[in-house]
């Protein structure tokens, strides 16, 4: 994966995104960012929970492997739990789907692992999960399935199909599980749109999402979907534009302690196509010392 398809994926933050339950809620067991800490919190609900509930409890436990590139440890526990499917509810065959597809294909996997065997094998279970999904009726775990035959199929005009295909979904749902999505899916098409050249629709896709960002009151995740619309203004060679926004999200970075490469990144070029190589290397140099 490339260091713009990470971006794009932050701006996702897809994987922050967790439908509702009825026995029990995953969302407040969730820290993406500490996926050895999810597991402790998954395990320790295990100990009071029974049927569907702890088959998920499981697949949550072998994404929280997934996350931390141990593929074979997440199938390991995926295949123990595999013999109880044939009598468990949708959700919980969606979400076991689910989570076998991206033991072999995610955001997680450096692009090389991802084989035509493993890509295959994802596939398989991607619409095994969206089948399950449809058939119960949980909306949010459709659009998931959805969007993770993305990570199959990188070609622009693919993701974007996929992006439409996943906001039909979100925008006909009742579901606000499946609503939340919205801003995610509006970021996934816009970054294809901008892959494809058709820079202001990408830019209207951006500011669609940064509205929902804004109205769910999420800072970090406001800032990367105004980079977004940053990096599509440069595209459009509306530069000054750009560097404003990125300015400001460099002081807003620096001042939640969460200085941002990607905003360096931006900075460095839009002041190198000004011809200011001292500023560029400036940001190049704080780029830099964030890698090491």
């Amino acid at each position: 994966m490339t260091g713009l398809r990470a971006r794009a994926c932050a701006a996702g933050l897809a994987f922050a995104t967790i439908p509702a339950m009825a026995a029990i809620d995953l969302a407040p067991l969730w820290d993406f960012a500490r996926p050895d800490v999810s597991e402790q919190r998954f395990r320790e609900a295990l100990a009071s929970a029974q049927g569907d509930d702890a088959l998920i409890l499981h697949t949550q436990i072998a994404r929280s492997h997934g996350l931390r590139r141990d593929f074979e440890r997440a199938r390991e526990i995926l295949r123990a739990q595999q013999p109880l499917l044939a009598g468990a509810g949708g959700e919980a065959r969606a979400r076991w789907h689910l989570e076998w597809g991206r033991s072999f294909a995610s955001a997680a996997h450096p692009a090389d692992a991802v084989t035509p065997a493993a890509r295959a094998e994802a596939r398989r279970a991607f619409e095994a999960a969206l089948d399950a999904a449809r058939q119960s009726r949980q909306d949010a775990l459709a659009i998931d399935a959805i969007h993770m035959f993305a990570f199959l199929d990188p070609a622009p005009a693919d993701q974007l199909r996929w992006g439409r295909e996943a906001l039909a979904v979100s925008l006909a749902s009742s579901q606000q599980a499946a609503r939340r999505w919205e801003a995610s899916v509006r970021n996934n098409i816009g970054y294809a749109l901008h892959q494809l050249g058709r820079y202001d629709e990408a830019l209207a896709e951006f500011r669609l999402a940064l509205a929902l960002r804004e109205a769910a009151g999420q800072p970090p995740a406001i800032r990367v979907a105004h980079w977004m619309i940053a990096w599509t203004l440069r595209a459009l060679q509306r530069d000054e534009e750009a560097l404003a926004i990125q300015l400001r999200l460099e002081r807003e970075g620096d001042e939640a302690g969460a200085p941002d490469p990607y905003v360096f990144e931006e900075l460095e070029t839009l002041y190198r196509q000004r011809g200011d190589a001292q500023r560029a290397a400036h940001y190049a140099q704080r780029r830099q010392s964030l890698a090491r």
